[in-house]
């Protein structure tokens, strides 16, 4: 990270540079490994043959799982926004991935749960992740305190982010 060009950008006080710094390059990682998790899913399926599913609807399809959602549920969740959601859950639809169907209460709302098709993507996923579980450790030297003080910060950012859109802080 280029400390001396972020801090020019940004015009930021020396005293304040090095949180900053910090700040900017967990964003970078967050972006990154964001990336990385898609092309890691994507990888997966590859090896098994390929897929006619891209990485954002394989990971929307482990994230519903054996549930019965509606879209909004899926966005509350902060899994998706808007759009994403109707323009994926309309493909995977297609595709044969999910089943689909007006409330009967309420028609504008629709809910969706896996086909057969779409419970073996999901079960793709869950086993990449616990393929990855078992060589975590040993292969990526992280540990389960790693990994508690990771979740700790992301939630304690998240819920800075969330303030920040709730609050226009």
């Amino acid at each position: 990270m280029n400390t001396a060009v972020d801090r020019a950008r940004w015009d930021v006080p020396a005293e304040d540079e090095e949180v900053q710094s910090e700040y900017l390059q967990a964003l970078r990682l967050i972006e990154r490994l964001h990336r990385l998790l898609l092309d890691v899913i994507k990888d997966e399926f590859d090896r098994q043959g390929g897929s006619d599913l891209n990485s954002v609807q394989a990971l929307l399809l482990y994230n519903i799982g054996p549930a019965e959602l509606t879209a909004g549920e899926l966005k509350t969740r902060g899994y998706y926004l808007g759009s994403n959601v109707s323009y994926n859950l309309k493909k995977l639809v297609d595709m044969g991935y999910i089943h689909y169907k007006r409330s009967e209460t309420d028609k504008r709302s629709v809910r969706v749960s896996l086909t057969d098709k779409g419970l073996e993507a999901s079960g793709v996923v869950q086993g990449l992740y616990q393929r990855q579980l078992g060589s975590l450790q040993k292969v990526g030297e992280v540990d389960e305190s790693d990994l508690e003080s990771l979740n700790r910060s992301l939630m304690r950012l998240e819920r800075f982010w969330s303030y920040q859109i709730s609050y226009r802080l």
